[in-house]
Formats: C-alpha cells, structure tokens, sequence
C-alpha cells in the first residue's frame, strides 16, 4: 500500500526543466512505463495542494506535478508583468511534458488555475497530440467565460441576468487582485499568516490550521499568491474582452463540478458540450478544494476516466440518470435480494456506482449482484450476513473496507414483518423484529458510518424506515414501533454527522409491492391462519400496484438533494402530513381493525 502522508516532493523523484527564462521543478511518482497523469495546481497553492491525489494515483500510473512559474520552487519570470501570459504558461507545460513523457501523450488534471490553463493547453493546435484527456477541476476556459457572458450580455433574459450577477458575486476577489499592490502586501502580511486557517473553516480543508507541518499550504504560500496575482492580471482581462473562437477542445474532457463552489456558479458550464463534445461530467457536494477535502473521490474519477480513453471506450456522456454523481462511488445496501433493496442496488448500478448487494440469502444476493452489472455498474459483489449479527457485521465492514474502501452510501433496508396485536406478541417476536429492523441499522450506522467519519470525505446514510414510524396501528404494534425508532435515530444522527458531511435520510414508503407479505408473520396465528393472512396481504398490496423502483428512485434523489424525512407514496405522504399537523385524526384511525 502506497504512503499517503506527506507531501508530494516526499519519496517522489524531482527534476528541474528549464523553459521561457525560468526554471520548473517537477516531482514524479510511480512507474514512468505506466501512462502519464500530469497534476496542474491552483491559486494560490503550489503542487503540494495534490499530496493526497498524487500518491493514489500513482498506484495505477506515472504520476507528476509541478510548481507553476513563481510558485513553490519554481522560479519566476522577471519581470513579474507578463511573464504569467496563457502563451508562456502552455510553453511550460509543454516542456514538463517532452521531458516526462516524450513518446506518449499525457493525462492531464487541473484544479482552480491549474484548470484555467489547462484548457488553454487542451484547445490549442500546438498542444494536439499532446494531451490524451484532460480533468478539469473547479477552473472554467477563460475564453468559453468570455463567450458565456456575451451571450447573456446580447440577450439579457430576466435569467441570464441573475447568471450574471450571480456569477459577478461570486467573483469579488478577482476585481481585488487587479489592484496594484494591496494583494502582494495582503498576502505577505495577515492573509498568508491566516490563510491556513481560512481555508480550514470555510472550505473544511482538513488540517489547515496546522499549516506547512503538514506540506500543505507549503512555507512558499506569501510568495506563490503574490507572484499568482499576475495569473488574472496578464490575462483575465484580456480573454473575457476578445475571447477565442476557435477554443474546441481536442481530447476528451472530465469535468467535475463541485456544487459549493463560492467562486465559481455551476451555470457557467451549461453549454460546455459546445466547446468539447467529447465531455464526461461529475458532480459532487463539496466545496472549492475537492483535491484536498474528497481526495478518494477524485481519485476513482480520474483512474476511471484514464483508464476509459486508455481502453478507447470514453462516452460524451455516462449512461444512467445521476451517473453525473455516483459513478465510481461505493454504495452498500442490505436486504439487496428482492423488494426495495434489489430495486435500489439496480438503481445505484444504473448511475455507474460499485455495488455491495448484502442479503442473507446467498443467492438472492449473487442474484442481485449479477444483475447489477448488467444494469451498468463498474463493479458489484454479493455479501451473505445477516444484519442482526453484531459480530458478522464488524466482519462485513472490515472486509468491504478493505477490499474495496470505505462505503460512500450506505442503504439500511433489510428488514422483517410482523402484524398481529401487542397482546399476542411474544417477548421472542419482539426480539426478532428490533434485531433486524433496528439493530440491523444500528450495526450498520455504527460501523460504516464511523469508517465514512474518520475517513473525513462525506458520504450518505439512508435508513428505510416505513409510514408505520409515524401512523399508529393497533396490527402492526411491533413493526410500528421499530420503524418509528429507525426515523428518531435517523433524525439525531442526522444532527450529529452534518458537520462531518455525512448526510443521513429516512425513508418512509407506504403501501410497496416488495415481496414481503410472503415472509411477513403475524403473531397469535396458527399456519393455516398466518397463510390466510398473507394472501390478504398480498392481494391489498397487488391492489396498490406501487413497485420498489419508485422507492428506488426517491432514494437516489434523497441523496442528492440531501433530504431528511423522504415519505414515498401518496397515501405515505398524506399521514405524514396528517402526523405534523392533525394527530389526533390518525390516532382515530388507529383504533379501526384492518381488514388483513
């Protein structure tokens, strides 16, 4: 396993290339016979901003990273004043890339300005043959930004002009930097000494506040964002007035959008097929510095978009609704044999996600897992375990982490049925049902959420709770009641992972052809009694005709709209609204015997 510690100068091989009357140092990781990835870094950072990337990376490929001119150890160009032009940036790319890889074109990532650049790099002629991909990271073409706003500028919509301000907004520190001075002596003063910090309270960037003792932000950081100034002052102005028209891209383009941004509005690559029609897009709830906040994440995206255009098989686009936001992320789902668990494995398989379908019957799990990878998933396994298990449990998170790294979404949805009245259920019914209904999730909050909590890179919890957690029944005494302890532990989880950025969701279906009224039992029947009371219930729910796909389906879209308290189905809906506001009517209801 490779040292993820560290900076990325730390076991890397370093080498000076001279170029434009400065002198680039680059860093290499990994086997120089693998293909190429070359990390290109923002503003203001230096290379050490791809210290937990690279190291990954370079598990799979020839990985290097350099300080742009006047950053980190580079040197810089004098005089500063346009010496940090488009034109000489891409002269330099191009020397690091003869030198590293002089036979083979390059795959390229750029993040904040290192992404800037590297459209300059990707859509002029000089630099085609040169690049075989490129990931664009939080960092728009300047000359696709200057096009964008004289399109709204031509035809101002009420819209088009809430993009601009928008995008206006959020670009307050650009206007900031083109004053002279002020940003070298912020920089070199209060800025730089606070910056670590900064970036640690509001971008969540992980031991900011420890600074360079950790390799990021490397010592050089005054002098890397003084000398960067000049990045929008040599060319921001000049691009947005007479932007290119010739900016196609000519290799494949990744672009991974983070959707909390506070620079950049997600708007401003709406029209990107335009400009690269061989485009791949991602998204993920994060924040400016993905690099630094969801380095694994970032990690499987660029492995898998380099190892499609290195096998000849990349798409303009991921088949699969969300594919723009799973693909490549590993989700786990119990019960994954029938019901809603096979309906949201399938879904998750659908969107390109690695799938663990966990179920105690074995087949039906290999089952699932199978038809996972037809639905289009990049990888799936089968797990036999039964989640009431506490040991089985702590063996399954332990394996699954790893074989395959810590969870992304976890999907608690195994669970039992039993009706009957509270009377006629044993201490031995009870024990079953909270055992699997509520210490299956339990177990499984627990333990993958605590590896999603150390991990410090986000992910989803959804518990599948039911409509009988809030709608009282004098049948469904037992059941009722660990549903309703599965949405009350969601709720307080929910509060206590949000500043982890792990979301956490119950969801509550109502009446949902899953199969369950098969196993179902009812406590106080005999055999022939139990029986008859599955066909009845198999007959209403036959009657509702709701599908698991349709619980599928809000699951997906509860995890990317990150929604608490997700009732599925009308009637669902309905007694969750009436729970809220009238309780007493369903209190009412809960006293008529049900006709199963």
């Amino acid at each position: 396993m490779t040292d993820l510690s560290g900076t990325v100068p730390r076991g890397a091989r370093e080498r000076r290339v001279r170029t434009g009357g400065v002198e680039l140092c680059v860093a290499e990781l990994g086997d120089p016979g693998r293909p190429t990835v070359v990390l290109v870094h923002g503003y203001p950072d230096s290379k050490e901003v791809w210290s937990e990337v690279a190291p990954r990376l370079a598990e799979h490929f020839h990985v290097v990273a350099y300080d742009v001119r006047g950053h980190g150890r580079s040197t810089a160009p004098r005089p500063l004043r346009g010496g940090f032009t488009l034109e000489k940036l891409t002269d330099d790319f191009l020397a690091v890339a003869d030198v590293v890889s002089p036979d083979e074109p390059v795959y390229l990532v750029g993040h904040d300005w290192g992404s800037v650049q590297a459209w300059e790099f990707v859509t002029v002629g000089r630099a085609e043959g040169r690049i075989a991909s490129f990931t664009s990271v939080s960092g728009p073409s300047l000359d696709h930004f200057g096009h964008w706003i004289n399109r709204r500028l031509r035809r101002p919509t009420p819209r088009r002009v809430g993009q601009l301000l928008g995008q206006g907004a959020k670009s307050w520190y650009v206007y900031l930097l083109h004053t002279p001075v002020l940003p070298e002596l912020a920089w070199r003063g209060p800025l730089g000494r606070h910056w670590p910090r900064i970036l640690e309270w509001f971008e969540n960037v992980p031991g900011g506040s420890k600074g360079d003792s950790e390799g990021y932000p490397a010592s050089s950081l005054p002098s890397d964002a003084a000398h960067g100034a000049w990045l929008y002052r040599d060319n921001v102005r000049a691009r947005l007035r007479d932007p290119r028209t010739d900016a196609y891209a000519h290799a494949p383009v990744q672009l991974v959008t983070p959707l909390g941004d506070a620079f950049l509005s997600e708007r401003l690559y709406d029209e990107l097929e335009r400009w690269a029609p061989r485009l791949t897009r991602r998204v993920l709830p994060a924040k400016h510095w993905v690099p630094r906040t969801h380095p694994d994440q970032l990690t499987t995206w660029i492995t898998d978009f380099v190892t499609s255009v290195e096998d000849g098989r990349t798409e303009t686009t991921v088949p699969g609704r969300y594919a723009d936001r799973f693909g490549g992320q590993l989700v786990l789902v119990t019960g994954a044999g029938n019901g809603i668990g096979r309906a949201t494995a399938l879904a998750f398989a659908g969107a390109g996600a690695r799938v663990v379908a966990v179920d105690r019957d074995a087949e039906a799990a290999v089952r699932t897992a199978e038809e996972a990878r037809s639905a289009g998933a990049s990888a799936a396994w089968a797990k036999t375990v039964d989640v009431s298990d506490a040991p089985a449990m702590e063996e399954l998170a332990e394996e699954i982490t790893t074989e395959h790294g810590v969870v992304d979404v976890l999907v608690n949805n195994a669970d039992v049925g039993l009706g009957g009245s509270f009377f006629d259920t044993t201490p031995e019914d009870w024990e079953q049902v909270l055992d699997v209904n509520l210490w299956g999730v339990i177990h499984g909050c627990r333990l993958f959420g605590a590896r999603m909590t150390e991990r410090g890179q986000g992910g989803h919890i959804v518990n599948v709770a039911s409509a009988a957690a809030y709608r009282p029944s004098r049948a469904l005494p037992a059941y009722s009641t660990s549903k309703a302890a599965v949405l009350m532990l969601s709720e307080c989880l929910r509060a206590e992972l949000a500043e982890r950025g792990i979301g956490v969701t119950a969801v509550c279906p109502g009446i949902v052809g899953t199969g369950i009224t098969s196993s179902a039992r009812f406590a106080g029947a005999d055999a022939e009694e139990e029986q008859r009371h599955r066909w009845r219930a198999a007959r209403l729910y036959g009657l509702r005709n709701c599908p698991p796909e349709k619980v599928a389906a809000a699951i997906l879209r509860a995890v990317v709209r990150d929604d608490a308290v997700v009732p599925v189905t009308p009637e669902a809906r309905g007694a969750y609204a009436v729970a809220r506001w009238m309780p007493g009517v369903l209190r009412r209801i809960a006293r008529v015997k049900p006709p199963v």
